[in-house]
């Protein structure tokens, strides 16, 4: 436009930088070639994860890897938990002590108990409990949990006749799972299957609410609940599951004397679907109108009451 020449920058001056720009002519074309993914933290030489992983390594045990799904073992942390986790009876790999600690009382216990059991017991630095327990306040103590023995759910059917095996559709409260154990273990149940996916495992919070159940119960984990199921009933069992709504009330149950499988809920939703399809029948527990459900430890703990007085007066 008219005028707009004496705009600053309107006119390019000679000498300017701007211009054609010369290629590289592909010489630069290896530094735009991919080198593969990103090596993992531990893999990198000098990183910090590394570093922890090597000091685990020199002081005896492997750097403790982050829960997943399925991780059978366990490291426990912090002075209180690993005393109760001694006093419990959890079977133990180690026992991991900071090598500078102050012996309070609870340190005196837990190497009294530590001893008396012939665990293994190393003192290990500070940076090395850390990597361990993955940064928790550890109190200068770690427990290492052996995991726990899981059996095959076939296996559950010997032995005990009548069989009686609990399986549970998705418990997800280790607590609940413990406390489940413990009645299991108390009426004289075969054993307990729990799924892998979705569900409490037998961790060292399962085990504590069993108060040693857990030692005395097998217990099988399987990939499919509904078809674990399935399976006991082709050897033979009967099935029924406990849901408020149930058809049949506990106590009029035909089945409680016969080969029987009693299929738990979970703690909000109950029954899947394809659990209750494996169900000859569904047991309601009666209750007051003005409560609206039990604990499904509550549940399961009346259900095998009232199987073994069932079969207390049919013997």
């Amino acid at each position: 436009m008219t005028g707009n020449s004496k705009r600053r920058g309107a006119i390019r001056k000679s000498g300017s930088k701007k211009g054609a720009v010369v290629g590289s002519g592909g010489r630069g074309r290896k530094a735009l070639e991919g080198r593969g993914p990103t090596p993992r933290a531990e893999e990198r030489t000098g990183h910090p994860a590394r570093r922890a992983q090597e000091r685990a390594a020199a002081a005896g045990h492997r750097q403790a890897p982050r829960r997943r799904v399925g991780t059978p073992s366990e490291v426990v942390a912090g002075r209180n938990a690993v005393l109760e986790a001694l006093r419990a009876g959890v079977p133990v790999e180690g026992l991991r002590v900071f090598s500078r600690i102050e012996a309070d009382e609870r340190v005196r216990e837990i190497l009294g108990l530590a001893v008396a059991a012939r665990i293994d017991v190393k003192e290990l630095s500070k940076p090395d409990l850390d990597a361990l327990t993955g940064g928790a306040a550890h109190q200068g103590m770690a427990l290492l949990v052996a995991p726990f023995a899981y059996v095959e759910a076939q296996n559950l059917l010997r032995g005990k006749t009548p069989p009686l095996v609990l399986a549970l559709d998705g418990i997800q409260d280790p607590r609940n799972l413990g406390a489940i154990l413990r009645s299991a273990a108390a009426f004289g149940a075969s054993g307990v299957v729990i799924p892998e996916r979705r569900a409490a495992a037998v961790t060292v919070a399962a085990w504590k609410a069993s108060a040693g159940a857990a030692a005395r119960i097998p217990v099988a984990r399987v990939t499919n609940l509904p078809r674990a199921v399935h399976e006991l009933k082709a050897q033979g069992c009967f099935t029924v599951g406990l849901d408020a709504r149930g058809d049949v009330p506990l106590g009029e149950c035909p089945l409680l004397s016969e080969p029987l499988v009693i299929v738990v809920g979970s703690e909000g939703k109950g029954m899947s679907r394809l659990a209750r399809e494996e169900c000859d029948q569904v047991l309601s527990i009666p209750i007051s109108a003005s409560t609206e459900s039990l604990n499904a430890s509550v549940a399961a703990s009346l259900a095998l009451y009232e199987v073994a007085r069932v079969r207390g007066a049919d013997s």
